[in-house]
């Protein structure tokens, strides 16, 4: 399983930028990027600053979980997600 969030889609209207989304999450903005373009998962201080910038939501609202797919175990599709055509 693994960790996604919501706060990408939360932090718009309430914060002016993903810097101050950062600041109110008491966390780097390189960070907070890495997370979003998924160089980096979600550790326990993103968490933490979650939980701090969207005090109002709960848990279940910032986060959710989604299934793992190991890459290149599913028959008939590539390593990029493209479907393998057979002749």
């Amino acid at each position: 399983m693994i960790l996604k969030t919501r706060v990408f889609h939360l932090y718009v209207g309430r914060y002016r930028n993903l810097s101050e989304l950062a600041e109110a999450m008491e966390i780097s903005v390189s960070q907070i990027y890495r997370v979003l373009e998924g160089k980096r998962n979600i550790n326990r201080k993103f968490i933490i600053g979650a939980v701090k910038a969207f005090p109002e939501h709960k848990f279940d609202d910032l986060f959710y979980f989604v299934s793992e797919t190991p890459v290149g175990n599913i028959p008939g599709v590539s390593p990029m997600g493209r479907e393998i055509k057979r002749t």
